[in-house]
């Protein structure tokens, strides 16, 4: 495979997530999806740089923030969409919804409301890894709101002390809700306290899809050869609101615009333009449009879960069918 088709890999990747995040906020104003939505548009690069660096059979754990991260990591549209739908399709059987993706067969452990809970689960899934010897990383995602929670402390303290391969991503998009950083830690840096921990430390601005790649080669090169932790920020920014109640007012339109002109996706179309591949981008784009439409269809047309889920979602053992 060549640079640039590996590149055009990774940009319909981003691309197929950017897609699908615009049509999922579109059917969400049409009533059909329920709940909480929250979209991912512009940090889609750190979802694909981070699994086109890991192994298949790795963990990843993340947010409620999590439908980029499902994607990447192979979950379809169909199934994908189905669960925001609320239909039995979906990877939870529609009973999930946005927050709680789940995806076993892709090693994606889940989509976690509980901010900073899930943080400790990927801390047992490293020492499980440890303890059986299987070679693989476990990498979680959290917001810079997830920081200060208690459990944050708790699964980097041991994972440091145990020296667990696992890899620490906050995902800085800089308005914790609506809160920047700087106004609940008295350090905006986050990998600051690394140090206090005993484990290693990167920190850096999303610029590109490559560049999120080369970071994630380091720090898995040291989970997996050396079974040793690592705290990654990555700064990042969101397009839209902390969710779809969210109208972003704390923000003037100048700074997302601003933000908008260096948006990975777009660093990543213009190179390969500039490499004279703009016809292999609309083709792209068009077969894009097709699978993302065709996944709104799909659920649509899905069925609702029914009443003989019950049981078998609530209960395990002899009430489980």
């Amino acid at each position: 495979m060549t640079d640039h088709e590996r590149h055009l890999g990774l940009y319909r990747q981003m691309q197929l997530i950017r897609r699908f995040e615009e049509e999922a906020a579109r059917a969400y104003a049409q009533g059909k999806i329920g709940g909480f939505l929250h979209l991912y548009i512009g940090q889609e690069a750190i979802a694909v740089g981070a699994v086109a660096a890991l192994s298949a059979s790795d963990y990843v754990l993340t947010t409620y923030r999590d439908h980029g991260l499902a994607l990447a990591r192979g979950m379809s549209p169909r199934t994908a969409m189905s669960e925001l739908f609320g239909k039995a399709t979906g990877c939870s059987q529609g009973l999930g919804g946005s927050m709680h993706f789940f995806d076993v067969e892709h090693n994606m452990l889940g989509g976690y409301g509980i901010v900073g809970g899930h943080l400790p689960i990927a801390a047992g899934t490293a020492f499980a890894s440890k303890y059986r010897g299987d070679g693989r990383v476990s990498v979680v995602f959290f917001g810079e709101g997830a920081a200060s929670i208690g459990d944050c402390h708790e699964a980097m303290a041991l994972s440091a002390l145990w020296k667990l391969p696992v890899i620490f991503v906050c995902e800085n998009n800089q308005y914790a809700m609506g809160t920047p950083l700087t106004r609940t830690l008295a350090n905006d840096d986050v990998t600051a306290r690394a140090a206090g921990y005993g484990m290693a430390s990167d920190r850096f601005v999303c610029e590109n899809v490559h560049q999120v790649m080369e970071h994630f080669d380091l720090a898995i090169k040291r989970a997996r050869e050396l079974s040793e932790p690592t705290l990654m920020e990555i700064r990042t920014y969101r397009h839209r609101g902390h969710s779809m109640s969210d109208p972003g007012k704390y923000r003037t339109a100048e700074e997302v615009e601003e933000h908008k002109r260096r948006d990975p996706l777009v660093v990543s179309r213009t190179a390969l333009e500039k490499a004279g591949l703009g016809d292999k981008l609309t083709e792209l784009d068009a077969s894009v449009e097709t699978e993302v439409q065709d996944a709104i269809k799909f659920a649509d047309d899905s069925p609702e879960p029914g009443p003989e889920l019950l049981a078998a979602t609530t209960y395990k053992g002899a009430f489980a069918r």
